[in-house]
């Protein structure tokens, strides 16, 4: 009986497939999961960036009537400390900059 379970291989081909398929799947999962997070990082940026563009500010003159006035107001938007129009190719608009990693041993 144990001879003849030794000499069985009706499982190997079926277990040997399914390694293969799960290290295909993983490694594919890996390079999905990654790509799908360097989108999200750039659609983030983007939404930064339009936010960031937004004009905040206002003003309204003063108004007089028969009796009683108002002053105007003003509140002019400053730029940022990081909003330049220079940018080098590895850095993105508004403080934004994606670091890639080197490999060891470069």
């Amino acid at each position: 009986m144990f001879q003849q379970f030794w000499n069985d291989e009706n499982g190997f081909v079926v277990s040997t497939e399914l390694v293969l398929i799960a290290t295909v799947l993983v490694l594919g999962m890996i390079v999905g999961l990654t790509t799908l997070r360097d989108q999200v990082i750039a659609e983030l940026a983007d939404v930064a960036a339009a936010f960031s563009n937004s004009n905040q500010s206002y003003s309204f003159s003063g108004i007089t009537g028969h009796s009683s006035s108002t002053s105007g107001s003003l509140f002019t938007d400053n730029t940022d400390f990081c909003d330049v129009a220079t940018m080098t190719a590895e850095e993105f608009a508004h403080c934004i900059s994606i670091v890639v990693a080197e490999p060891e041993g470069s």
